[in-house]
């Protein structure tokens, strides 16, 4: 293991012995702790109580950040005519269908979000190898796939955050930028723990949300109280 950096030895110590914070002590903390040379993003963890193995206890959804996500998103778009012409028009970064198509399957994938209109969905279906791994692939249930192609866009383009548990039962996200105000990170916080607490699978037995962790790209983590996270 290599030497730990004073900058990263002085954050861990400042984190010694806090845990179970309110999201305010927390972001607080993270914040007069960030001291990277770029605008680093405050990151989540939540661990839940599901199997998603099981498809009665797959937890995935989407949020809008009331405060954005201070990133910008490049967005990807499957339409034709006039749906192509309406996401042109709403920000999109790139819009195509058989082309686009060519180009991911060549490996080239500059975009964060891809959103399809339906009859695009067989030549969409096509890259299920590529894009579903890296969480890409458009799906009714968190509206990438819509007629309603400039909305889809303005939402991602405007600080909408998708999520979805990962194997081990953990959802993570950047939720906003540090630099943010501490009480824009907070209401970003709790906008996404509502978020995911609603979003609660039929097959979740027994404690749900079953801890919470806050921390900064290049910082250690802290633990938030649950039930501070999901309060009003």
């Amino acid at each position: 293991m290599g030497k730990l950096g004073k900058r990263t030895i002085a954050a861990r110590e400042a984190f010694v012995g806090k845990e179970n914070l309110s999201v305010e002590d927390a972001v607080n903390l993270i914040k007069a702790n960030s001291n990277a040379k770029f605008d680093e993003t405050l990151e989540i963890a939540m661990n839940l109580g599901v199997d998603p193995r099981h498809a009665d206890q797959m937890v995935r959804g989407v949020v809008g950040l009331p405060n954005g996500t201070g990133k910008d998103v490049r967005v990807a778009v499957f339409a034709r005519g006039p749906k192509a012409d309406e996401a042109t028009a709403a920000g999109a970064d790139v819009v195509g269908a058989e082309d686009l198509m060519e180009i991911v399957q060549g490996g080239k994938i500059d975009f964060d979000r891809c959103i399809a209109t339906p009859d695009m969905m067989p030549i969409v279906g096509r890259l299920g190898k590529v894009l579903g791994p890296r969480n890409l692939m458009p799906n009714p249930k968190v509206g990438t796939v819509t007629m309603d192609v400039a909305a889809a866009v303005k939402a991602a383009k405007g600080g909408e955050v998708q999520f979805k548990v990962e194997k081990a039962g953990v959802i993570h996200a950047g939720i906003g930028k540090v630099s943010f105000d501490d009480a824009k990170l907070v209401e970003n916080v709790r906008a996404f723990v509502n978020a995911v607490s609603k979003a609660r699978p039929s097959g979740s037995k027994g404690a749900y949300l079953k801890k919470i962790s806050l921390s900064s790209t290049m910082g250690p983590g802290v633990s938030v109280n649950v039930d501070n996270a999901v309060a009003e």
